[in-house]
């Protein structure tokens, strides 16, 4: 990530991250309620220094379900306090009492009955109140850099999580692809990391050239908060307006199968881009991946930072598939 292009010239701040797990909060958020009947739990959890694989096994073996029948959105870090929901099958025959629900480093805040199981995605988004320790640096440049991120947004790279310990994940990706095998949970990642790679490798031309939000001939636009996308079509005052109230946003692309949406010169710029990662894409497409499209710009909504002393806490919302720490690196080099 240290390699990617900043949009705001560097980071005028540097500081320590998750110092402490609650230096790093996390609330999901799913965006609907529970239903209130149905075969499912809904269970609403807070955990300290937890994993979500761990947490689903330990809810199953209590509910007494298997693993499969435990549901979540997203991962969750671990290094942090979270706020998460998981779908448990409810066990015919058996009443399950959550207030007995005993984990380590967990607690059951609530639990519905529901009707369908979690889809992993299937969330609005997440909030974070992140504190950053002993921060050090020019407060004034800070301000104005803290200005930009509200009124416009940072680049929507993949985070570093994506790419595993020391970013390994592309390099064993590209061993899949050449014939190893590897386990099923494995190559669903390394299919990811691969992705995103290319997805990053994208923003980061049009970070350098300044584009990632604004629109170039040949783009292909997505709503804001939607999956929903459109174009190309040709430029005009009305789609420079949309982008720049944050209507729209300009795309880079999910490599995969099938013809490729953009035309023109961005068009150019993603092949030349894609000829660069032959082996990635050539991977991908054997592995049967559609192609599909993810928004270049990030908005960090309510975007906030104070300063207690020498600590800087961050709060913003970030829709589902978004990294906070894309956005906090363009305000503080962190260790």
């Amino acid at each position: 990530m240290s390699e990617l292009p900043f949009a705001y010239g560097g980071a005028p701040l540097r500081g320590r991250l998750r110092v402490e797990p609650e230096d790093f909060f996390v609330d999901e958020q799913l965006g609907f309620e529970a239903s209130g009947s149905g075969e499912h739990w809904l269970v609403h959890i807070e955990k300290r220094g937890a994993n979500t694989v761990f947490v689903a096994k330990q809810l199953a073996s209590f509910a007494g379900v298997s693993e499969r029948d435990v549901g979540y959105a997203g991962m969750k870090d671990r290094h942090a306090v979270t706020r998460q929901f998981f779908s448990v099958l409810a066990k015919k025959g058996r009443d399950t009492d959550w207030t007995q629900c005993a984990i380590e480093g967990v607690t059951v805040l609530s639990a519905q009955r529901h009707a369908r199981k979690i889809q992993r995605g299937a969330l609005r988004g997440n909030a974070f109140v992140i504190r950053l320790r002993d921060v050090s640096g020019d407060r004034e440049l800070a301000a104005q850099r803290m200005a930009a991120i509200a009124a416009h947004g940072v680049p929507n790279y993949f985070g570093e999580q994506r790419f595993g310990h020391g970013g390994g994940n592309v390099d064993k990706a590209l061993a899949m692809f050449a014939g190893k095998r590897v386990e099923r949970a494995e190559r669903s990642i390394l299919l990811s990391a691969a992705r995103s790679e290319i997805f990053n490798a994208v923003l980061a031309a049009r970070v350098a050239d300044g584009s990632w939000q604004r629109a170039l001939d040949g783009d292909v636009f997505q709503l804001d908060g939607r999956n929903a996308i459109f174009g190309p079509e040709p430029l005009s005052d009305e789609l420079h307006e949309r982008i720049v109230r944050g209507d729209i946003h300009p795309t880079g692309p999910m490599f995969g199968r099938g013809e490729l949406r953009t035309t023109n010169a961005v068009c150019a710029l993603e092949t030349a881009i894609f000829d660069a990662h032959s082996e990635l894409c050539a991977g991908l497409i054997t592995a049967g991946l559609d192609h599909e499209r993810r928004s270049l710009r990030l908005p960090a909504r309510d975007f906030t930072c104070e300063w207690n002393n020498t600590d800087l806490i961050a709060r913003f919302s970030l829709p589902a598939g978004a990294y906070a720490t894309t956005v906090l690196r363009e305000l503080v080099r962190w260790d």
